[in-house]
């Protein structure tokens, strides 16, 4: 590590720790030619798969649209910001997870769906809608039938 005072290139670790929850190292050096001390902070880069759009176009992951996305869905819902950021964390890890380059951004689609499914259902029919493109009234009432009999049989199940 250069150091930032005189560009000197041999520093030293005085301390580290861990910090944010685990995910990220700081560490205290010192500069073994002008003697200052700096502080850095170490974390794993881990690369997102790009996403292959149905035209066949190829962006990055984006988590802004992620985010925007669903915090669409969950407008004027009740549900908290922290488990909001733990789908979109969990979306993420999945996604790394594939260890694919590339994935379907239908991929994406579908792993949030099943994010908002698991926070607020009204939210998961407000993003299937618009992402499956619901022509009518009907494919809204199939999807809410749908979702109320897979409750039905949770239900049923865990007695």
């Amino acid at each position: 590590m250069h150091c930032p005072f005189c560009d000197a290139e041999d520093t030293k670790v005085i301390d580290s720790r861990l910090v944010s929850e685990g995910n990220q190292v700081r560490r205290r050096r010192e500069c073994m030619t002008c003697e200052e001390r700096f502080t850095t902070f170490e974390t794993a880069e881990l690369v997102m798969p790009r996403l292959i759009k149905g035209n066949g176009n190829r962006e990055p992951f984006n988590e802004d649209k992620l985010r925007a996305g669903m915090m669409k869905a969950l407008e004027k819902r009740p549900v908290s910001l922290e488990l909001v950021e733990s789908s979109i964390n969990h979306v993420k890890h999945e996604l790394r997870a594939t260890g694919e380059r590339e994935i379907p951004s239908k991929l994406v689609g579908e792993m949030v769906m099943n994010e908002l499914k698991k926070l607020d259902e009204v939210a998961y029919v407000r993003f299937a809608s618009v992402y499956r493109s619901f022509k009518d009234l009907n494919e809204f009432r199939e999807e809410i039938d749908r979702i109320a009999q897979e409750g039905e049989a949770a239900a049923s199940a865990n007695k």
